[in-house]
C-alpha cells in the first residue's frame, strides 16, 4: 500500500506541479488569445465565434506544450520506464475526433450550428491525452477552463458590441422584378445592412426567389426579428418570406 502512496505521489510531486502549471498558464494565455481573435467573428454575426476559438486554440496549445516535456511523461516514466513515443497516437486521436466533431456541425441554409459542440469534443479529446500522459493538474485546469469557456464567454458575447445577423429568404410575386437597390434601401431603413455578396437569386414558376444575410447596424436600434416580419409583410411585391438567425 505505501509504495502504491509514494507512486501515486510521484504525479504530484513538485518538479511534475511545476510542469502542470506552465502547462495551464499557456492554457490560459491561449483561450484568451483565441477569444480575442473569435470577437471579431462574434462582432461581424459569424457563427464561429469567441467561444469555438477559444477552445480550438487552448486544446491546441495543450497538444502542443506537452510535447514539451517527454522527461514527464507517465510520472516521469515511472509507469512505463522505456514508454513509446505519444505523439503518433495523438495525430490518430486528434484526426478521428475531427470527424466526430464535424458530424455534430448541421448547415441548414445561412445557419451553422454545432460549432461550439464540436470544439468542445475537440478540447475534450486534448484533455483525455493529457491525463493518458500523466498531467493530471493540466487536465484538470483544462477541464475547468473549457468548462468556464462554454459557460461565461457566451454570457461576455452578449454584453460585447456586435452585428446580428439574420437570414432572409423572400419570394416575390409573379411578374414582379425586384431591384437590389430598393432591398438595400428595404434593409437599411430597418436598421440592417443588405450583405450584397451572400445574395442567392433563384427564379421559380412562382416568381423570383432572393435569400441573403443582413446584418444588424446597431444591434440595440435594429429591429427584432419579430418586429422585422411585421415590416417585411409590407414591403412591396412580397409573395412570402422566412426569416432566421444566420448565427447560432
Amino acid at each position: 500500500m505505501n509504495d502504491f502512496l509514494s507512486q501515486l505521489m510521484v504525479f504530484w510531486s513538485p518538479a511534475e506541479i511545476s510542469a502542470n502549471i506552465t502547462i495551464f498558464l499557456n492554457l490560459a494565455g491561449a483561450l484568451v488569445l483565441g477569444c480575442f481573435v473569435g470577437y471579431e467573428r462574434t462582432y461581424h454575426g459569424r457563427a464561429a465565434g469567441m467561444r469555438t476559438y477559444g477552445l480550438v486554440c487552448m486544446a491546441s496549445a495543450a497538444l502542443v506544450v506537452l510535447a514539451g516535456y517527454p522527461e514527464f511523461w507517465f510520472g516521469g516514466k515511472l509507469l512505463s520506464p522505456s514508454p513509446p513515443d505519444p505523439t503518433r497516437v495523438m495525430q490518430g486521436v486528434v484526426t478521428g475526433i475531427g470527424f466526430l466533431g464535424a458530424g455534430v456541425i448541421m448547415k441548414e441554409g445561412f445557419s451553422i450550428s454545432g460549432l461550439t459542440t464540436a470544439a468542445s469534443i475537440w478540447a475534450s479529446s486534448a484533455i483525455g491525452i493529457l491525463v493518458g500522459v500523466g498531467f493530471y493538474a493540466a487536465a484538470i485546469l483544462l477541464s475547468l477552463l473549457s468548462a468556464a469557456c462554454m459557460i461565461w464567454v457566451h454570457k461576455l458575447e452578449l454584453s460585447l458590441p456586435s452585428q446580428a445577423a439574420i437570414a432572409i429568404t423572400i419570394h416575390f410575386r409573379r411578374g414582379y422584378q425586384p431591384k437590389e437597390a430598393e432591398m438595400i434601401g428595404v434593409a437599411k431603413e430597418r436598421g440592417y445592412r443588405m450583405m450584397t455578396r451572400t445574395l442567392m437569386i433563384n427564379h421559380t414558376e412562382h416568381g423570383p426567389e432572393w435569400r441573403f444575410i443582413a446584418v444588424a447596424e446597431n444591434r440595440h436600434l435594429a429591429m427584432s426579428i419579430c418586429h422585422l416580419s411585421e415590416e417585411m409583410a409590407k414591403v412591396e411585391g412580397v409573395e412570402s418570406f422566412q426569416l432566421a438567425h444566420a448565427k447560432s
